[in-house]
């Protein structure tokens, strides 16, 4: 099946193509001719989800997907949440935005955090929505190589080790990413 997703981080692309399997052809916005920032105006992940996959398909018409992950760390009252891409400011810089998170930190006891991923599939002009959450732990300072965003200072609830510091099959296994993406594969699975 192909489908879109609204995506231009190769980082992401590999993640979501690894969980879909090979039965599934995912092509970018930029694929497309669109190379416009998608607008993610919305005050929740769902709404942004939604906003992304709507846009595509307004110019496509094709069936196509978006997703909108946040950080929600307890201590900081859920931040930053929907603005975890540009917490640091608009340039999307994935450093700039661990460093104020662990500047942000600095001092707290409380150290629980969840990722939460949630994705807007709309299928024949039809919106569905999945959702999926890993808990875990923000650490002192990062770990690991691999991985993107906040991988680094992330631990997920049950293991020791980063996100980073995983192979991308441990992580996809049990991401926040890895489970809406499986729900939304089973979905698609069953409508085929």
């Amino acid at each position: 099946m192909n489908i879109i997703f609204a995506t231009n981080n190769r980082h992401k692309l590999e993640e979501v193509q690894a969980v879909l399997g090979e039965g599934f052809r995912l092509t970018t916005p930029r694929e497309l001719g669109i190379t416009e920032e998608i607008p993610e105006e919305q005050a929740t992940l769902e709404g942004n989800a939604s906003q992304k996959a709507r846009y595509l398909y307004e110019r496509t018409g094709k069936n196509c997907f978006a997703d909108d992950t946040g950080l929600e760390v307890a201590a900081l009252g859920g931040a930053p949440g929907v603005r975890s891409a540009r917490y640091a400011g608009p340039g999307h810089d994935s450093q700039k935005n661990m460093e104020l998170l662990l500047s942000n930190m600095a001092g707290k006891t409380d150290r629980r955090a969840r990722f939460r991923t949630v994705i807007s599939l709309i299928l024949d002009g039809e919106e569905h929505l999945f959702e999926g959450t890993v808990e875990g732990t923000i650490l002192d300072a990062p770990r690991g190589e691999a991985g993107f965003g906040y991988d680094p200072v992330f631990v997920p609830e049950g293991y020791d080790t980063t996100f980073a510091e995983m192979s991308a099959e441990a992580k996809n296994a049990i991401s926040h990413r890895g489970r809406a993406v499986a729900r939304l594969a089973a979905f698609l699975a069953s409508r085929r």
